[in-house]
């Protein structure tokens, strides 16, 4: 919060000052004879340099906090347009009259100083035309085409803005109607370009919050979705391990020790990669060569396995539980359901640009099969670790077998 304040300020300051700057140089370089060459009106100038330059920080200061009191980010563009419109009037009026209004109370009005300089050259001009202490002035009233001084005393009020009125009093006539709308419509263009740069910051800074928004969200959704997917892995497999174990209780109970082992093996690897989102692939191998041995247990000679491994890809990086989640599919759908039993093969390899894990078993695939939570997680895996950059596909090949195979990033 102190950083944004910070660096507003510093815009503010830079921005104002730098338009004070260059004012000063156009007066500097472009009207010196003008401006600079007196030391009265070189001061005045200053002064009226320096009393803009705070004008019009307080003006749009002002209305920095009354848009950021009314929400004006989350108005419709129809209604930004109108405040828009709205404000650089309202503004603009304020700096202007307020510089002019300091000016003139503090006595630093440069327009006043001029003023009071050319009614002493119009009285000036007036004695030079030896005027002075005469009526001439009621000619205008009477009969200025007849008058012989009329075309000179016009001259007096082209050059200086002052004459004398049918009282003979000084009045003071504008020559350069203009100036004032010049003015005021000039401090509209540097308010409506002070507004929007503004604007534009902070449609850009909430366009950037909402997109860190966005991305901090996913991220929270993507890591909330994983520890779903793995806090389902876990139970899933133990249950199929642990009803394998109830069948071998009765039939062998030394079988039945030895696969309790092989589980605690399985578990406490498990535990170990809980907490990452990849490991190498050898230590997946490990896990599933410890679940093959417990279902070999079980099947016995109904379960043949057969291992084609890239000895390059053993420190390829997977994610965890993923081909034990594989080999215990084909083991539920494939295996299981044959009375023969059959053979499951793992592939391991690189291809020019990819990385390749298939699953190979033996039997048919079922409509169904691909729906199932293994199959399902994985894809959902692959999709969030690895940003849509690998695929997961099941398909039967050669009639009589089903692979699964993963094809990931060697990047990755």
């Amino acid at each position: 919060m102190h950083k944004r304040i910070y660096r507003y300020w510093v815009c503010q300051i830079l921005g104002w000052g730098g338009w004070t700057l260059l004012n000063l140089a156009f007066f500097y370089f472009l009207l010196q004879d003008v401006y600079w060459k007196s030391a009265e009106r070189r001061h005045l100038l200053l002064a009226i340099l320096l009393i803009e330059f705070c004008w019009y920080i307080i003006a749009t200061h002002l209305l920095r906090f009354v848009l950021k009191k009314n929400g004006w980010i989350q108005f419709s563009t129809q209604k930004v347009i109108g405040l828009f419109v709205i404000s650089v009037m309202l503004t603009g009026l304020l700096a202007y009259y307020g510089a002019k209004s300091t000016a003139l109370v503090t006595g630093n009005s440069l327009v006043q100083y001029e003023k009071n300089q050319n009614l002493k050259e119009a009285i000036t001009k007036e004695k030079d035309l030896g005027l002075s202490g005469t009526n001439y002035y009621l000619a205008q009233k009477n009969n200025p085409k007849d008058s012989t001084n009329y075309q000179t005393v016009q001259n007096i009020k082209r050059t200086t803005g002052w004459y004398r009125n049918n009282n003979g009093v000084w009045k003071y006539e504008e020559q350069h109607r203009g100036r004032f709308w010049w003015d005021i419509i000039f401090t509209f263009i540097l308010i409506a370009l002070w507004l929007l740069l503004y604007m534009i910051w902070h449609y850009l800074e909430r366009n950037r919050k909402d997109e860190v928004d966005r991305l901090n969200l996913e991220k929270t959704v993507k890591e909330l979705e994983l520890k779903t997917i793995k806090s389902h892995i876990n139970p899933h497999f133990i249950f199929n391990s642990l009803n394998s174990i109830r069948a071998l209780v009765d039939e062998n109970p030394k079988r039945a020790r030895t696969a309790i082992t092989e589980l605690s093996n399985i578990l406490r690897s498990s535990l170990q990669v809980e907490k990452m989102e990849t490991v190498p692939l050898h230590k997946e191998l490990d896990i599933v060569k410890d679940y093959l041995a417990l279902e070999q247990m079980r099947f016995e000679e109904r379960l043949k396995v057969e291992m084609d491994i890239d000895e390059d890809t053993l420190e390829q990086r997977v994610p965890p539980m993923m081909l034990q989640t594989l080999v215990e599919n084909a083991i539920k759908h494939g295996i299981s359901k044959r009375i023969n039993g059959g053979t499951i093969k793992i592939i391991s390899r690189f291809t020019d640009k990819d990385f390749e894990l298939i699953v190979q078993n033996s039997g048919n695939l079922e409509k169904k099969t691909d729906e199932g939570f293994g199959f399902k997680s994985t894809r959902d895996r692959l999709k969030f670790l690895c940003n849509g950059h690998a695929y997961f596909k099941v398909e039967e090949i050669a009639g009589t077998k089903v692979q699964s195979k993963i094809v990931m990033p060697v990047e990755y």
